[in-house]
């Protein structure tokens, strides 16, 4: 009996289950008709109910928030499935009307089945969405704003200051304060202490923004550092106009509470067309001038003089520059520096400068001299610090950076280049030593408050006022009087009349819209010559007809596409540079110029060609700058007429073929004068061999792209293939030995099966690496390939020095190093499309103060693992979302 019962379970369940298949398809033939209008019916809620989020999601934007993942994941199956819906609708509805046997059956009892079972799929779709769909929260507040903390000095006097301008700011009807008084009396330093003092107190500003506005107003300039702080980093951003960036500008800040604090105003700036809403006096404006009467203009509602120092306060910032050894080595010394303090006139910026030049000033003599020769005007005071340069080279090489603009921040080795082929650097009779001598006169002026240091390490710039005298004395004093016609940044569409250049010996007509120079002036005194950062497109073959005498022609950055023929007159040019222009074919005629010591064609992307021997032609060249140069190959040929230049000491070059860059590493001479060095399109080998760069002592730059086949970079210091230096990584004698000292900036881009770069846990000196469009890439530094003696001996271990790192578009990668590091000097973190690196190695220490950018999406952000909570905590006001 129980194997009757149990024959009659096993046959009755498959024939039910089979009744109930065969009903369920039945429907989907009978009932498509009905199903297509409930699916309709179904999908016009959901339609209505995705309207509602869209809103919901919109409003939140508006208040700078962002949308939720899950949100935006909701939205776009909503959207497809939208579209799939009214398809089937429209295909459904065709087949119905398609009857046969005098219109009661369907034609294709197939085609009929199939559209009725996606039907009923979709109405659970449908259903399922539904009841997913957001009903509250669709999005998240960001974090709060990074508030950059800027570089400032121990100073004197400025709390009280301070302590005005803060109160004023908390009252109710003050929108508007104007900070205005002598140049050097310490407004920059005074809006310094505002800006830092937001990052240690507790404030309820969305944004607090600085902007640098100086003498000739760039109005898109202010609006990009404005929406640095708060918008997105994106290339978008860079192709609108004024009036787009304005009205983008206007659409954030009309819905935040923010400070914008504006450094430098010289005249009325219209803040509406920056994009600056004024209408709420809950936001604040602090801006710093020279002139009340600007305040005036700019409808402050307070005015805040910044009066000089005290007397008292005057000898304490004084003494401190002087410093102790200095006003303890005579006794008649402390009496004497008093007099000087007092005759600075209480400006910070007098004090400082001459406080340094009169540190080495050890005997009464000397400080009477001092008193003696500088009545106590700020200008004549300063002077005297330009006076006490200790050579007159010194005193040249400081008046020539007056050269370039306001706030222009300069590269040393670019002024150090130009200083040799004017003839100021001539102790040495050898580029190295003339450049060392050069880098001395940077930081004797440095030292002498004449010039200031920027963030980076490789850029110096003039304060305003230090400009301002330098150009008083090279344009109006003594010998120097009509030597230098300066008129950069001065929105000049023509060039100065040809009589104006008759007399000076340096031009200089940096960042105009100059298009044409024609006509032949006359400048048999002429030296120098900037037209960088104009519009150029022609320049007549006549126009350097008359310049027996130019040393230094800077033609960079402009639209140029051809040098006319007539460039053969300049006989005495040491100087060329035609980087980032549009040239197309170097000019024969160059040969002429026999003189040549330093020549820039780098970044020249239109260059097709360089006639033969037009290199080798050129004697006495030091200095060449081909790095990212343009379609043209240096091939052999090339490579060998940069081994016959004699006195070739600084190369940067791109190569495009193997071949070429054995003969360009084959002689040591070629070898040791490469500094920037470019590998592209290198394909058919899967591998190479890095350790041949290590001997490449004074490679500072390395960019390596486009090289497909590559899948490694191999490192064999040990003479025992690649697995010994993997199991002895680091070892402090080996790689204080062969590591690559010099090596500063890596690139590496569209090397897409490229697996790790661990060759640059060697480069110790390493301050920028950018890894870009790298498909197999997995880890920075691999984990397999290191050891936990990564900090041992001399070695600090990877990124010591790092300051940049940028990942864009790597799918596959993974980790950046296995631990935490300090990062010393780390400031920027940027992460684009990096799906799977999940962690950063930073701990609480790294993200301390806040002195770290990290840029990226907020899906990877948000999945990021942290080292601990407290990582976490110091790292969250550090990031800055970039858009997708």
């Amino acid at each position: 009996m129980g194997n009757i019962c149990s024959i009659s379970i096993s046959v009755d369940h498959p024939i039910s289950s089979c009744w109930n298949r065969t009903t369920e398809h039945a429907n989907y033939l009978r009932k498509l008709p009905g199903n297509l209008v409930a699916l309709g019916t179904a999908c016009e809620r959901l339609r209505e109910f995705r309207n509602d989020v869209k809103r919901k999601v919109d409003i939140a934007e508006r208040e700078q928030m962002q949308r939720l993942d899950q949100v935006q994941g909701w939205l776009s199956r909503v959207e497809n499935l939208e579209t799939q819906v009214s398809q089937l609708i429209e295909d459904g509805t065709e087949e119905i009307e398609k009857k046969c046997l005098g219109g009661c059956c369907p034609r294709s009892c197939s085609t009929r089945y199939k559209l009725g079972k996606r039907a009923a799929r979709k109405l659970k779709e449908v259903d399922t969405l539904m009841s997913q769909g957001p009903l509250d929260l669709v999005a998240e507040r960001l974090p709060p704003p990074r508030i950059g903390e800027r570089p400032s000095e121990a100073t004197v006097g400025m709390n009280s200051r301070l302590g005005m301008v803060w109160s004023s700011l908390d009252e109710e009807q003050v929108g508007i304060i104007g900070l205005y008084g002598l140049g050097g009396v310490g407004k920059t330093t005074l809006l310094t202490q505002i800006n830092n003092a937001f990052t240690k107190t507790t404030h309820d500003f969305d944004f607090v923004i600085w902007a640098t506005v100086s003498r000739n107003v760039d109005l898109g300039k202010i609006q990009d550092d404005i929406w640095k702080k708060i918008g997105f980093c994106n290339d978008r951003w860079e192709s609108k106009d004024q009036d787009e960036k304005a009205t983008s500008i206007w659409n954030v800040l009309t819905e935040k509470r923010f400070v914008l604090l504006l450094d430098d105003v010289w005249e009325r700036l219209n803040l509406l067309d920056v994009g600056v809403p004024l209408q709420n006096k809950k936001n604040k404006i602090v801006f710093t001038t020279r002139s009340e009467e600007v305040c005036a203009q700019m409808e402050a509602d307070k005015k805040i003089k910044v009066d000089c120092l005290t007397r008292t306060e005057s000898w304490d910032l004084f003494r401190i520059k002087l410093g102790e050894d200095t006003l303890n080595f005579h006794p008649d010394i402390p009496k004497l520096a008093q007099v000087v303090a007092q005759e600075c006139c209480g400006l910070p910026l007098v004090l400082t400068t001459m406080g340094r030049a009169m540190a080495c000033k050890k005997t009464p003599q000397e400080w009477k001299y001092a008193i003696k020769v500088y009545g106590g005007q700020s200008v004549s005071s300063l002077k005297y610090s330009y006076d006490c340069l200790p050579t007159e080279v010194a005193r040249s090489c400081f008046l020539y950076c007056s050269l370039f603009p306001e706030d222009c921040e300069m590269p040393k080795i670019n002024l150090i280049y130009k200083w040799i082929c004017e003839g100021f650097l001539d102790e040495f009779d050898d580029m190295e030593g003339a450049q060392n001598q050069g880098y001395n006169i940077i930081g004797t002026l440095i030292h002498a408050c004449l010039l200031e240091e920027t963030n980076s390490d490789y850029r110096v710039k003039l304060h305003d006022v230090i400009r301002d005298m330098a150009l008083w004395i090279a344009c109006g004093t003594g010998k120097e009087q009509h030597e230098f016609l300066v008129q950069a940044v001065c929105g000049l569409t023509e060039a100065p009349e040809v009589a104006r250049w008759m007399e000076p010996k340096r031009i200089s007509l940096i960042g105009n819209q100059i298009e044409k120079l024609t006509g032949s002036p006359n400048c048999p005194n002429l030296l120098t010559l900037f037209l960088e950062d104009n519009n150029l497109k022609m320049i007549s073959d006549s126009f350097f007809q008359f310049m027996p005498n130019l040393r230094v022609l800077d033609l960079l950055r402009n639209s140029i596409t051809e040098l006319p023929r007539g460039i053969s007159n300049l006989v005495s040019l040491q100087f060329l540079n035609l980087s980032h222009t549009n040239i197309k074919e170097l000019p024969i005629e160059l040969k002429n110029l026999d003189k040549l010591k330093c020549l820039g064609l780098a970044s020249m992307y239109q260059l097709s060609s360089i006639p033969e021997q037009l290199i080798s032609s050129l004697l006495m060249l030091q200095v060449i700058d081909m790095f990212d140069c343009g379609i043209c190959d240096v091939d052999e040929a090339l490579v060998e007429e940069l081994e016959s230049l004699k006195y070739l000491h600084d190369l940067g070059v791109t190569i495009t073929n193997a071949s070429a860059f054995k003969r360009l590493l084959s002689p040591d001479k070629l070898r040791s004068c490469i500094s920037s060095l470019g590998l592209q399109n290198f394909n058919g080998s899967s591998s190479f061999n890095i350790t041949s760069l290590s001997n490449v002592k004074n490679l500072q730059d390395l960019y390596i792209s486009n090289c497909g086949s590559l899948e490694d970079l191999e490192i064999d210091w040990a003479g025992e293939g690649k697995k010994t230096v993997e199991s002895n990584y680091l070892n402090s004698k080996v790689s204080s030995h062969n590591s690559f000292h010099s090596l500063e900036w890596v690139g590496i881009e569209r090397c897409s099966r490229l697996k790790d770069l661990t060759w640059v846990a060697f480069a110790p000196n390493l301050r920028t690496l950018k890894i870009h469009d790298c498909d197999q890439m997995q880890e920075v530094i691999g984990t397999g390939k290191c050891a936990e003696s990564a900090g041992n001996g001399e070695n600090l271990g990877p990124f010591a020095k790092l300051q940049v790192l940028r990942l864009d578009d790597l799918p596959q990668l993974k980790s950046i190093f296995w631990k935490a590091l300090p990062f010393i000097y780390l400031n920027t973190i940027y992460v684009g499309n990096c799906p799977l690196l999940k962690k950063l190695p930073l701990n609480a220490n790294s993200a301390k103060g806040h002195r770290i950018v990290i840029s990226g999406q907020t899906e990877w952000w948000n999945e990021l693992e942290w080292e601990d909570e407290a990582t976490q905590h110091a790292s969250l006001p550090c990031f800055v979302l970039i858009e997708e």
